[in-house]
């Protein structure tokens, strides 16, 4: 199968979104983050903060998940809620940006924008080295050392409440991914040589 998209979910300070940079830079593939998160927050009229206030709104209820994806498939987007407005949005925006052609995405349950799409290569990074993911947590996002694991164990779940709750699936279970990558074990620059011999 020849590779077209990459997705990438990941834990809090595990580097995820510099693999993907790097990748990026390595391939002359695009990667997309923070950018789905600014056209959306144009798309919808609404800041970046609030599109985050209600990802972090949603809840890993089932039931709640049943009918959200039921009101997404149906296209009675009239009766969804804020948070299922978003989810949408950013779906849409993501199968956009993949019709350009070849492409990395980062987060914002991704994988399940391109389901149908042919190439898809689903990859979770994470960081076994606790000090590790603290030091990058420190460094690169300035979070103070005693708010670390508070921040961590919040990110982590909003991103796993987001995902459960979009797509019915746990965000940490590895069956869901075609590539497990441990940045403790291979290094930043070891995970994007794994993904650029996908890639390439």
């Amino acid at each position: 199968m020849k590779t077209r998209y990459i997705t990438i979910e990941r834990e809090y300070g595990s580097g995820g979104t510099q693999i993907a940079r790097q990748l990026a830079q390595a391939t002359g593939i695009p990667y997309y983050g923070q950018e789905i998160l600014e056209n959306v927050s144009k798309k919808i009229h609404m800041t970046i903060d609030e599109i985050r206030k209600y990802e972090e709104g949603v809840t890993n209820s089932l039931l709640y998940t049943f009918y959200m994806m039921a009101q997404a498939h149906s296209g009675s987007s009239d009766m969804l809620t804020k948070e299922g407005h978003v989810f949408v949005a950013e779906q849409s925006e993501i199968q956009k940006l993949a019709k350009q052609g070849k492409a990395i995405f980062v987060g914002r349950c991704a994988s399940e924008a391109l389901k149908d799409q042919k190439g898809v290569v689903k990859v979770f990074i994470r960081c076994s080295n606790d000090h590790e993911k603290e030091q990058r947590i420190i460094e690169e996002y300035g979070i103070d050392k005693s708010e670390v694991e508070r921040t961590k164990k919040r990110i982590d779940k909003r991103r796993a409440d987001y995902y459960y709750a979009n797509t019915a699936r746990r965000w940490n279970d590895y069956n869901n991914y075609d590539i497990m990558l441990d940045s403790a074990s291979l290094g930043i620059d070891g995970c994007v040589e794994v993904l650029k011999s996908v890639l390439l």
